[in-house]
Formats: structure tokens, sequence, C-alpha cells
């Protein structure tokens, strides 16, 4: 009987120092390939829009925080700058919009982003690879930007389409 809890408390000994082994390298390893220089570079707004979303205070203070997700040098970084983000979504979806861009399209395209956001986020406390998630939170992004060029170019009525009369 001796012999045999020798036995265990030896493989419990062995397996318990792998891991605090394998804890050490995961931690050097995530901030040192940290890198986002790897990410898409963010949608040009043309001029009409942007003269819009100036005026949108909501808007300007998410933009700013999304910027902060190309400074972040670490996960650590990256992680308080997401759970920034993600306040400010909600602060921009709660928010009035203006009425150019108070359509659908572009509330569907905010709700993606925010569904690529979770996701790094999730990739984040998981601690695997992150870069993926951004990247397709990123274009996600780029998305909504986009949309507000395409409603403001738009000359296409569609309370005329709807209408059955």
């Amino acid at each position: 009987m001796l012999k045999i809890r020798l036995l265990f408390l030896t493989i419990f000994f062995f397996i318990s120092c792998n891991d605090e082994q394998n804890q050490q390298t995961d931690a050097t390893d995530l901030s040192a390939a940290y890198d986002f220089s790897k990410l898409p570079k963010k949608v040009a707004i043309n001029a009409k829009a942007n003269a819009i979303l100036n005026n949108w205070e909501a808007y300007g203070i998410f933009e700013a925080s999304v910027d902060a997700v190309y400074k972040a040098e670490n996960r650590e970084d990256l992680l308080l700058t997401i759970d920034n983000i993600i306040e400010k979504q909600k602060e921009l979806e709660a928010s009035d919009y203006p009425e150019t861009f108070d359509q659908p399209q572009v509330r569907s395209r905010q709700k993606v982003f925010k569904t690529y956001l979770l996701k790094v986020k999730a990739s984040l406390e998981d601690r695997t690879d992150v870069l993926p998630p951004a990247k397709e939170m990123i274009l996600a992004y780029n998305a909504y930007r986009n949309q507000f060029n395409v409603a403001v170019n738009s000359a296409l009525d569609i309370n005329l389409i709807l209408d059955d009369e």
C-alpha cells in the first residue's frame, strides 16, 4: 500500500512540475508573439460622411477607442483596449444615430463588429492566437465604416420602392 501511495505521489509531482514549466513558457511566448502590424488598415471615409460623423460625439469616442488596437503592445494592453471598445460600442449603440445613418444596414454592420469584438475578447481570455479574430474584427469595422460612405452616396430612396400605393 505504501508503494502505491509513493508511486501516485511521484506521478503527481512530475505532472505538476510539467504544468508550471508550460505556463512559464506560455507567458513569455504570448507577450513576444504579439504583432498587430499585420492588421488591415482602416477604410477611409469620404468628406460628406466625415462631416456628419464629426458632429456625432459617441462615434468619435468609439473610433478613438478602436484606434487604440493598433497601439497595444501585449495581450494585457489589448484586453484592456477590447474592454474599453466594448463599453464605447454599447454607448454608441444606445446613442442617437444621425438621420442619414439611422438605417438597418448601418446598425447591422455595428452588430457584426460587436460579434467579432467579443470573439477577440474570448480569444484573449482563452490565451489562443488572437491575430485571426483581430483581423476579422478590423474587417468588420471597415465594413461598418464603408457603410457610412454607401449611406451618404446612395441616391436611392427606399420609401419609393417599398410604397405599395
